[in-house]
């Protein structure tokens, strides 16, 4: 029987390298796939993995009707066998609905491929959607880990080195490749993210305040005071 499957995990899990990896098992037995995307670290219409490894996409903006687009694709004498749509965090809610329709009416199998949490430890949309509709949810077994060495479980954006906990829900970058954009309302400020454990992510404690504490021990307490 086709499955709805929601593969999730925290930045830095491997789920865009998985999703890759499935698109090629699948292709290689002979069935044909689409591949969807979102706001991929390297542009429109393409999905990558940290490892360097990529393929094209079709990039799905808010507008972009799934189950539209694979009817018609079929309509005209295609064929799909599967659907991968990674960075799914960034899907609304009706989109999940649409990939969900593919799997009912269609028979096609849908793997999608999203972190579950935003930086302030809140669902996205997207993904809560998906917990909701899909028939399995796999969480992903690579291990990202905190700056600690803990298992990281928890996703955090920092300006400037500082954890932050306000500011718009989606704001593309990647782990350890801030980009500097001003975006949390600080001009200039240089915007990135990191995966930190739950203890770390309370304390509101980054790898750059953790090193400032070695050298000022009080540099952490007053991070945990906000």
């Amino acid at each position: 029987m086709p499955e709805l499957v929601f593969f999730s995990g925290t930045m830095d899990c491997g789920k865009s390298t998985l999703a890759l990896q499935m698109d090629h098992n699948h292709s290689a037995r002979g069935r044909r796939g689409m591949i969807f995307t979102r706001h991929d670290r390297a542009g429109q219409g393409v999905l990558s993995s940290r490892l360097g490894l990529s393929t094209p996409a079709i990039e799905a903006d808010d507008a972009f009707d799934f189950h539209a687009h694979v009817v018609a694709h079929l309509a005209a004498g295609g064929r799909t066998d599967y659907v991968i749509a990674d960075e799914a965090q960034f899907f609304t809610p009706e989109q999940v609905d649409q990939l969900a329709g593919i799997v009912d009416d269609l028979g096609v199998d849908v793997f999608a491929f999203g972190i579950t949490t935003d930086f302030r430890s809140k669902l996205f949309p997207g993904s809560q959607r998906l917990v909701e509709l899909a028939d399995r949810v796999e969480v992903l077994q690579v291990e990202a880990l905190c700056w600690c060495g803990a298992r990281a479980t928890h996703n955090a954006r920092t300006v400037g080195g500082r954890m932050v906990v306000e500011g718009a829900q989606v704001v593309v970058g990647d782990v350890g490749r801030p980009e500097a954009d001003g975006a949390d309302g600080t001009a200039g400020a240089v915007v990135g993210y990191e995966v930190l454990c739950r203890r770390h992510h309370r304390l509101r404690a980054t790898a750059a305040t953790a090193r400032a504490a070695a050298v000022h021990p009080q540099a952490l307490t007053a991070d945990a005071r906000g």
